[in-house]
């Protein structure tokens, strides 16, 4: 099949993806849905987060297609009008079916037949074939666009709008002042019976959910904020962003409109916590949200309010390339060789919200194929991985019972979501060691802690020594704003010597801090990447471990490893300093518990 794709044997010419990687999309491809299959391009950005200029780019070029470079910030305000003008020419759903595409009808060259410009993410999209059918526009020309401008160019031009907080803002004003006199009752009978005041709410609530999948927001909180009024966060990029304050309403209120749109919480129910579920369909995408109410306290004793969060999850944002993780090359070589063996313990260690299930979802689908039998446990299931069995957690089929079951269930690969106790330890020990591939979690502060923490769970040192082949420690760090990071200034120069900066390094200009944002990001940061160490488990490492008396010896363990090339925390964070990914401030919150 590969043969066949002059496009597949560009992409390997040029090394854009790898012979293993190609052959898993061509596995994706051949069963992908006959009625709307996704091309190779598709796959490999979708599924494997391929850059999607790498990929887009080249199948332009490989078309003939021709290409546009534009400076949305210096875009002249006769063009966006011009652009405007086009698109009231085209009907609203096919205009709105263009812009989920990240198509847009950009200009209008005239001569003697006027030509219509379009801008495309993806030049081959069968769907500008219709351009002439919907419009005036009868000759167009296909031009190849980066997504990352394009979609400032429809943020510009088209912004998408959000219809319950277009609704929200048109009759806010509707919402009168409660009777701050009312009793606990009255709020609740007006929290489940004001009609007008409900609707509002809904529109509000529906409206945050929209925000917070198009933000790349983790989780949103909802927290009740003094006797009539409401906060809502935005987790994003790891830190709590204010997103809204709804005056003049009552947290209980939105409790109710909370729990009434989601399943398997009990309206009526404040006094205990509450676990549900939700989902919605958000830009033609299905979104799952996982809700967690809990009951706290207030200064007013006679309320009984709750503090929600909403985790969204959206598979568009899963990694199912390794290599996009953004391991330092030591690093993701051990990891690799780790998770190429047929047994042993692939451990993940960290704070919660350190990237631990994104790293194992990504070795997962690194591995995965119709030959091997895939087996997960987890509490609760977050993302579907495509090839796996993964084990439905309920009452009657509880964690502990699911880990004793699949040992009778002949797999191959199993990943466990975390090492809670000794159970689970025992049975992780005895997968590995009867020829298994086991991935887990645990929460410890860094890699060689690990050891010590199962040992205290009462695994011997022989055990833990021959069956884990590696443990990776790490967190989630925020990447500085390509756009408007600056120079690090003098006085925060003490501490990047503590850290292990030169002088040097910093007096060169490459050394670089958070600017004061900019549209593009959030405070001067965008996005996160990963530092971590890597414990792999050399002949060395193993007979230290085996060596141990009642105390494992973590720091004899950690002068071995980084005698044999193991970066610590700091030291990875070091590099992204140096590389100009990060900033001395952030390194320093990162690695400050260590």
């Amino acid at each position: 099949m590969i043969r066949k794709s002059r496009f597949g044997q560009l992409l390997l010419k040029k090394e854009i993806i790898d012979q293993k990687t190609m052959e898993k999309a061509l596995i994706i491809l051949a069963d992908e849905d006959p009625s709307s299959p996704r091309g190779l391009g598709e796959i490999l950005v979708d599924d494997f987060k391929i850059n999607h200029h790498a990929i887009y780019g080249l199948l332009a070029e490989l078309y003939a297609f021709r290409s546009i470079d534009i400076n949305v910030t210096d875009l002249d305000n006769n063009q966006v009008k011009h652009t405007k003008e086009i698109l009231l020419k085209f009907p609203e759903e096919f205009k709105k079916e263009l812009i989920y595409k990240k198509i847009l009808p950009y200009q209008v060259t005239y001569g003697r037949r006027n030509t219509l410009i379009v801008l495309a993410a993806d030049p081959t999209d069968k769907i500008t074939e219709r351009i002439p059918v919907y419009s005036e526009y009868k000759k167009y020309e296909v031009v190849y666009c980066k997504l990352e401008t394009l979609e400032e160019l429809i943020e510009l031009i088209a912004p998408q709008k959000n219809e319950f907080l277009d609704l929200l803002q048109e009759a806010e004003e509707q919402i009168e002042e409660m009777d701050e006199s009312k009793s606990e009752a009255d709020v609740d009978e007006y929290a489940l019976d004001e009609e007008i005041n409900k609707s509002l709410l809904v529109s509000l609530f529906e409206g945050s959910l929209i925000e917070a999948v198009r933000k790349g927001a983790s989780d949103i909180h909802i927290i009740p904020f003094r006797r009539s009024s409401v906060d809502f966060y935005f987790r994003i990029d790891g830190k709590l962003i204010h997103w809204h304050r709804q005056e003049r309403t009552s947290p209980e209120a939105i409790s109710a409109v909370v729990k009434d749109r989601a399943v398997g919480v009990d309206r009526f129910e404040r006094d205990t916590a509450q676990d549900g579920f939700m989902q919605r369909v958000i830009d033609d995408h299905l979104i799952r949200f996982r809700v967690s109410i809990i009951p706290i306290t207030s200064s007013e004793y006679e309320r009984r309010f709750e503090s929600i969060v909403i985790r969204t999850i959206d598979d568009r944002n899963v990694i199912t390339n390794l290599r996009k993780l953004g391991f330092q090359t030591k690093a993701e070589n051990d990891f690799l060789k780790s998770i190429s063996k047929s047994k042993g313990i692939i451990l993940v260690t960290g704070p919660t919200g350190s990237g631990k299930s994104t790293t194992l979802m990504a070795a997962l689908y690194h591995i995965i194929n119709p030959a091997i039998n895939v087996l997960t446990v987890e509490d609760p299931v977050e993302y579907h991985i495509k090839g796996a069995r993964q084990l439905k957690i309920g009452n009657r089929f509880t964690f502990d019972s699911a880990i004793r079951s699949i040992l009778r269930h002949d797999p191959d690969v199993v990943m466990v979501g975390e090492i809670r106790d000794k159970i689970t330890a025992e049975i992780a020990i005895k997968l590995a060691n009867t020829g298994h591939l086991t991935f887990s979690t645990l929460h410890t502060n860094d890699a060689p802690s690990a050891i010590s923490r199962m040992y205290k769970m009462g695994v011997e040192t022989f055990l833990l020594a021959y069956a884990i082949n590696i443990i990776i420690a790490q967190r989630l760090i925020r990447k500085l704003c390509s756009n408007c990071k600056k120079p690090i200034s003098k006085e925060r120069w003490p501490a990047a010597l503590e850290m292990g900066i030169t002088e040097e390094e910093l007096t060169s200009g490459k050394i670089f801090e958070a600017g004061d944002g900019c549209k593009k990001c959030n405070g001067g940061y965008k996005g996160r990447t990963n530092i971590c160490e890597a414990l792999y488990f050399t002949p060395e490492i193993r007979k230290a471990i085996v060596e141990s008396g009642e105390e494992i010896d973590e720091d004899e363990i950690r002068k071995i490893a980084e005698g044999q090339g193991m970066l610590s925390l700091m030291d990875s964070g070091l590099d992204r300093i140096r590389t100009g990914m990060t900033s001395v401030a952030e390194i320093t919150y990162a690695t400050s518990e260590d």
